[in-house]
C-alpha cells in the first residue's frame, strides 16, 4: 500500500523573488551576509557596496534605502526557509498531520545547524525598534505563517481546541530559537521536537460521538486549559 505523504497547507505569499541585475544581486548578496553574521546596526551602506564591489549610488539606484535593503534581505531568507522546508518534507515524507508538524521541528534542528547565529527574523525584530519598518511586515508574516500551519494541520489532524494547540506550538518552536542563540542552548530544536511530540501525543482528539476516550487517552472534555 501506498502512504501518500502528507502536504503544507497554508498559503506561502508570494514568494517569487523579483529580478535583479548582476550588480542587484551582488548588493543582495553580501547585504544577506554581512546583516545576519555581523547584525542590522552595525553594518553600513559603504561595508555592503565595498563587499558587492558597487557604489553607494549603485545600491541606492537598485533599492532606494538601507530599509528597503533589509526588507529584501528577509524576503530572501524567509524564500531560502522555505526552498529548506520542502527539501526537508521530500526526505522526511510525513504522512500525517502530526508527523507534519513534527517533520517541521525536525527540520529547525537542521536549520539551526546552519544558522549558528539564530532565528534571522528573531534577530533583526530586536534590532528594529520601529514597527512601521519596511521589513516588520516580512518578519511578523513569517511568524504568522508557522502559526498558521500548525493550526491548519492540528485542524485536518482532528485535534480539539486547534488555536490553542497551534498557539502552544509555537511557543516552543519560537523559544527554541530563542534559548539557542540567548541562552547558548544548542540542543533547544531537539529539545522543542520531544516536548512537541509529548504535546501532540496528549492532546484529546475530536470525538467521533461515542463519548469515549480520544485515540490520545483523554476523555472529549479534557482540554488542556490555558495558563
Amino acid at each position: 500500500m501506498v502512504v501518500q505523504q502528507a502536504r503544507l497547507l497554508t498559503d506561502r505569499g508570494e514568494l517569487e523573488a523579483a529580478r535583479l541585475t548582476p550588480a542587484g544581486e551582488r548588493i543582495l548578496t553580501a547585504a544577506s551576509t554581512l546583516f545576519y553574521e555581523r547584525g542590522i546596526r552595525t553594518v553600513g551602506v559603504d561595508a555592503i557596496a565595498d563587499a558587492a564591489e558597487v557604489t553607494k549610488k549603485t545600491l541606492y539606484d537598485r533599492f532606494g534605502s538601507k530599509d528597503r535593503l533589509i526588507a529584501a534581505y528577509l524576503e530572501r531568507r524567509n524564500r531560502v526557509w522555505h526552498a529548506f522546508l520542502d527539501d526537508q518534507l521530500a526526505t522526511r515524507q510525513p504522512s500525517t498531520p502530526a508527523d507534519m508538524i513534527l517533520a517541521l521541528f525536525a527540520a529547525l534542528t537542521d536549520w539551526m545547524a546552519e544558522s549558528r547565529r539564530g532565528c534571522g527574523f528573531i534577530n533583526a525584530s530586536v534590532e528594529l525598534a520601529a514597527p512601521d519598518h519596511p521589513a516588520m511586515p516580512v518578519i511578523v508574516a513569517q511568524k504568522q505563517w508557522m502559526r498558521a500551519e500548525f493550526a491548519a494541520q492540528a485542524s485536518l489532524g482532528g485535534f480539539l481546541e486547534v488555536e490553542e494547540l497551534a498557539d502552544r506550538l509555537l511557543l516552543l518552536h519560537e523559544g527554541a530559537l530563542v534559548c539557542f542563540r540567548v541562552a547558548a542552548m544548542e540542543h533547544a530544536p531537539e529539545v522543542a521536537h520531544r516536548a512537541a511530540a509529548d504535546l501532540l501525543a496528549s492532546w484529546p482528539l475530536v470525538s467521533s460521538g461515542d463519548g469515549q476516550a480520544d485515540e490520545a487517552g483523554h476523555d472529549h472534555g479534557d482540554v488542556p486549559e490555558a495558563g
